[in-house]
């Protein structure tokens, strides 16, 4: 009797654990990492430019995370509240955005950081954001006297800067808005320039002023972010005020949801 009043204890806990556990009721979001446009740094890898450490900081959030290395189709993008391309070194091809595009409208969460611009410029064209067509220079708070690397410190007030005081980049390309769904929330200083002419020097016929560096807006129901350099995010990087957007980030993707979701996906494991 007493063996088998311990069983019947047993169940009931089981299910009282299942009941207040979140991610049992199908609570958990799930962001989807594209490594199938020639990334060449990757969730799963530990290397000083892999993102091992963004992806750990986004499960202690709460967040699913997993890894797609072909295309990006309706069908990959099904389960999925979140998507992040970071680094694509090959375009994303037409049908692909209009995947994604579709993906945003129905509420999921979209976040690029460019390592490069040319793979994903169509697709941040189609909701309305330019890239530089080279690196930017800044004349002011330089990291170790380099020119390509320093801190940004002009922050607009936004959810994904949250107490961010200032952050650092390595290489970062300009972004620009050209309509008003989206918006940049942090910029250089006004002193920054782009080589127009391809000499690597400032001369009168480049470009100097202040330049977005991150870009956020709302796409149908849903939300994109744009960053102009990954680096910010790779293992090397990410500490002090970069882990703490990573943080802003990743509670940021977990407001991401699918209209459409059917009941259940969201309990979905890919490996």
């Amino acid at each position: 009797m007493r063996q088998f009043k311990n069983t019947i204890s047993g169940i009931l806990l089981a299910g009282l654990l299942i009941s207040v556990n979140p991610l049992s009721a199908g609570t958990q979001k799930t962001v989807l990492f594209d490594e199938g446009h020639g990334q060449k740094f990757l969730i799963d890898q530990n290397g000083t430019l892999d993102l091992s450490g963004l992806s750990a900081l986004f499960k202690k959030e709460g967040l699913h995370v997993k890894a797609s290395k072909g295309k990006i189709t309706d069908e990959v993008l099904a389960g999925v509240d979140a998507l992040v391309i970071s680094g694509a070194f090959m375009p994303v091809t037409p049908p692909e955005i209009a995947a994604i595009i579709r993906f945003v409208e129905k509420g999921g969460r979209l976040c690029i950081m460019l390592h490069i611009g040319m793979p994903v410029a169509n697709l941040l064209h189609k909701m309305n954001v330019s890239i530089s067509n080279g690196v930017i220079h800044e004349q002011k708070n330089q990291i170790q006297d380099n020119e390509l690397d320093y801190y940004v410190t002009e922050l607009k007030p936004h959810e994904l800067m949250g107490s961010v005081k200032r952050f650092s980049i390595f290489g970062g390309w300009a972004l620009l808005n050209t309509k008003e769904n989206a918006e940049i929330i942090a910029q250089t200083s006004e002193k920054a320039w782009v080589d127009l002419n391809g000499d690597n020097q400032l001369n009168k016929g480049d470009a100097v002023q202040s330049f977005g560096l991150v870009i956020a807006g709302k796409w149908g129901a849903g939300h994109f972010v744009v960053f102009g350099d990954d680096a910010i995010f790779q293992n090397k990087f990410l500490v002090e005020e970069n882990a703490l957007i990573g943080k802003n980030l990743a509670r940021w993707l977990n407001k991401g949801e699918r209209k459409n979701r059917r009941k259940g996906e969201a309990l979905k494991v890919s490996h």
